[in-house]
């Protein structure tokens, strides 16, 4: 199995999404396109290494226009041949808690497609990160269909309930389609490990 280390002078990005084949065909539409325009803006791909719904379809874009994409396979996922046959790259970790941890350290920014729990959870962990000072990167959310305005609405909440900060609102940038994603991680706010000192109210 080949390593899925990305070369230190490649910037590459983490991309959550879903495995789901029977979403809006939208989503898979927008994943395919994200793909596509994170290739052209010369920026490689880390994912889960999966082969359908939107994973498939980011990877099946980037690899359309010659981009490079790493995925990151639990062995269970492998065992039931859930991973992608075609990618540039591909590690086989021992569980979901590795595959999230490699997907963060070995990309420069994480961008979130819509999905279901397993999505989400890997989205507010990078939240969570940052909003510590662990995780300074980029965060990008890609709103198809208007998908995360219930999460956006509820961080908001939060903020309201003095459970988060207002300046944690600077945490993540939102795009309605994928073209605008390399505008949003060229104008993110900076962050530092001194968002540590606004972190619990």
């Amino acid at each position: 199995m080949k390593s899925a280390a990305v070369r230190p002078s490649e910037r590459a990005v983490c991309v959550y999404c879903a495995s789901s084949r029977s979403s809006h065909p939208d989503y898979r539409t927008a994943a395919h396109r994200l793909g596509e325009v994170l290739a052209a803006a010369g920026l490689g791909i880390v994912y889960g290494g999966g082969a359908v719904g939107s994973m498939g379809a980011l990877a099946d874009g980037a690899l359309g226009k010659g981009g490079r994409v790493v995925g990151i396979l639990p062995r269970f996922m492998a065992d039931l041949e859930w991973g992608h046959r075609g990618l540039t790259e591909l590690e086989l970790v021992e569980d979901l808690r590795a595959r999230k941890h490699l997907m963060l350290t070995r990309s420069d920014a994480a961008i979130a497609l819509p999905g279901g729990s397993g999505t989400l959870e890997e989205l507010l962990e990078a939240i969570t990160l940052k909003r510590l000072g662990l995780y300074l990167k980029p965060i990008v959310l890609v709103n198809t269909r208007g998908f995360f305005a219930p999460l956006l609405a509820l961080l908001g909440h939060a903020v309201d309930e003095r459970f988060m900060d207002r300046r944690h609102l600077d945490m993540w940038q939102v795009v309605a389609q994928p073209e605008e994603v390399p505008a949003a991680l060229a104008t993110a706010p900076a962050w530092s490990a001194e968002a540590r000192s606004f972190a619990a109210l």
